[in-house]
């Protein structure tokens, strides 16, 4: 096959569309799955694509949706849980404590650490303090409660 050959048939694909280039080549058209309507080309208008009208839905102009579930897990209750949530709450989402797996105590105290002096927490030391001890309480391997 020559190359012009391959030139005439991608022509014809583009301005006969791909059900017309198989009929032409002598090929059976088939519909492709899951296709619900084909176009139609038109020769005269080549560099426009027309679109179809919009669909109408018999559903009407007012829906209800329900409520937004909420995948954020309440810290848990407990002596420090308001200092915790305020002050963690500053920069980021109580969900980055929650969804931590349950680690020990000198891993959190380390990451309370790491907030102030690495990423300038606004936590007073006595808050720290509070909040190390909260977490220890509520997120270590041996107190955590699913």
């Amino acid at each position: 096959m020559d190359g012009r050959r391959y030139v005439g048939i991608a022509l014809l694909l583009v301005a006969g569309g791909l059900s017309q280039a198989s009929t032409a080549l002598g090929q059976p058209t088939t519909k492709a799955p899951g296709l619900v309507e084909e176009g139609n080309y038109d020769s005269g208008n080549l560099g426009m694509q027309m679109q179809p009208a919009p669909r109408r839905d018999d559903a009407g102009p007012v829906y209800a949706v329900g409520p937004w579930p909420n995948y954020t897990l309440p810290l848990a209750d407990g002596q420090g849980r308001d200092v915790t949530q305020s002050f963690c709450g500053i920069c980021h989402s109580p969900t980055y404590i929650t969804m931590q797996p349950p680690l020990p105590s000198a891993t959190w105290k380390s990451e309370v650490n790491k907030m102030i002096r690495v990423f300038g927490a606004p936590i007073p030391e006595a808050a720290a303090q509070q909040i190390i001890a909260y977490l220890e309480a509520h997120y270590t391997p041996e107190t955590r409660k699913e």
